[in-house]
Formats: structure tokens, C-alpha cells, sequence
């Protein structure tokens, strides 16, 4: 069987920057410790302060990046996966394709002129720096995402030929239900595209709000998934 591209997947990219912060930085920015949540104008200028006054580690984040990171590293293949979303033309976005590009993943961005590259805050109090959705007693983190550029990717994107290519090659789609706040005629195409050629098409709920407030276009892209996935504990599912 042959791996190169045989997975897929589609998302809003978030580069996490990660710090171990102090209780001012957190009570600045009004930030509840073991939190998650999007970010309001009064958290913008969070992100380059951290750079600044924090050692921070990047990681080419959101949901399903996440997924295809973590399956790159499970199959041990280079170019076994590979990712389609929008990232800003930032130095955010150059850190988010270096850090991607280590971890193996064969990315293809869409790179969009107008916003921002999508960040997502995870600030980390009371012990070493750990994987952004772990916290315990001693150490607390919270999550403070700014969508920005990821919300602005476009189908035409997928469609160019260079694009296309990787959807002909891979097996798998993995998509996340938070790109159907984005791109829900990306997700139709890719839908459609498996179905007529026997691919698994796969997709997770990721959080309430997305059965809530998008059931139009999740119950039209439902009929066409092979595998659903859903996280039962929702507070641990609000991340892009």
C-alpha cells in the first residue's frame, strides 16, 4: 500500500504560542485561569507581548492540523499526510509553515493578504510549559484563540490543480465540524469527491455550538460521512 498523501485534512490553523506567564499577564488581559476562549480587541495585543516578554515554543495548531501532526508522527512516513487551510502573510504564518514543515506534514496553505495569521494564546501558570489541553492542580493553563485568518479560506483554493492533485492521491479526509464555520462548500466538494471514487470521508463534531448554530450546513454534510467523532466532555471541544 502506498502512504505518501494518504491522509487528508482541512482546517482553521492556529499557531499556538505557548509561555509560562505570571498572574499579572493573565489579570492584564482579563484571563481566567483554566480557560478557553476566543479572543475580543482588548486580547490582540497579547500575542506579539508574549513574544516579546515570554520564551515561547510555536506550534502549528487548531484541531485538525493537530490530528494530521499527530498521525504524521504515528505513521513515521514522510509526506504520509497532508493539510489544507488559511494563514495570514505574517510572520506568524512563516513560523506556522517552518513548524508544520518539521513535523513532516505536507502543507499547502492558502495564504491570505488581508488578515492575520490565526493564533491561539496558551498560557501556562504554576509549573513547566505541557500540551495545551492539560492542566491539574498545580498547573493551569488557559487559551485565549484569535481565528482571524483562518476564517478566510476559500474553495477556489482547493480547487487549483497543485490542490486538487492531493485529494485525487489520499484514501482519507479527516475534517474538523469547525471548517463548516468557514468553508462549508470545501467540505461539499471533498464530500462529493469521496463518495464517487470509495474514499473514507471523516469528520468530527468538535463542539455544541457547531450542532447548534451551523445545523443547516452539518446535516448536509452529514449523509456523506463514512466515520463521525465527538468529544463527550464539551468543555474540552472548543478549540478550532
Amino acid at each position: 500500500m502506498a502512504y505518501e498523501g494518504i491522509l487528508l485534512g482541512m482546517g482553521n490553523p492556529l499557531l499556538d504560542i505557548s509561555a509560562v506567564v505570571d498572574e499579572d499577564f493573565l489579570k492584564k488581559y482579563g484571563i481566567k485561569l483554566n480557560d478557553a476562549i476566543l479572543a475580543e480587541d482588548k486580547h490582540l495585543p497579547m500575542y506579539e507581548e508574549m513574544t516579546k516578554k515570554y520564551e515561547v515554543e510555536y506550534i502549528a495548531g487548531g484541531a485538525t492540523q493537530n490530528s494530521i501532526r499527530v498521525a504524521q508522527w504515528m505513521l513515521q512516513i514522510p509526506g504520509a499526510t497532508s493539510y489544507m487551510g488559511c494563514i495570514g502573510k505574517d510572520k506568524f504564518g512563516e513560523e506556522m509553515k517552518k513548524n508544520s514543515k518539521l513535523a513532516g506534514v505536507n502543507v499547502h496553505y492558502y495564504e491570505d493578504g488581508t488578515a492575520p495569521t490565526g493564533t491561539c494564546a496558551v498560557c501556562v501558570v504554576g509549573g513547566e510549559r505541557l500540551v495545551a489541553t492539560i492542566a491539574c492542580s498545580e498547573i493551569l493553563i488557559s487559551l485565549v484563540a484569535n481565528l482571524s485568518a483562518a476564517n478566510c479560506y476559500k474553495s477556489e483554493h482547493l480547487k487549483k490543480p497543485e490542490n486538487w492533485a492531493l485529494v485525487e492521491k489520499t484514501k482519507y479526509f479527516y475534517i474538523a465540524g469547525f471548517f463548516l464555520t468557514v468553508s462549508p462548500e470545501s467540505i461539499q466538494l471533498i464530500a462529493e469527491h469521496a463518495a464517487a471514487k470509495n474514499k473514507v470521508f471523516m469528520m468530527n463534531l468538535s463542539a455544541p455550538f457547531i450542532c447548534e448554530f451551523f445545523r443547516d450546513v452539518q446535516e448536509k454534510a452529514l449523509p456523506w460521512v463514512s466515520r463521525t467523532y465527538f468529544h463527550d466532555n464539551p468543555d474540552h471541544s472548543n478549540r478550532s
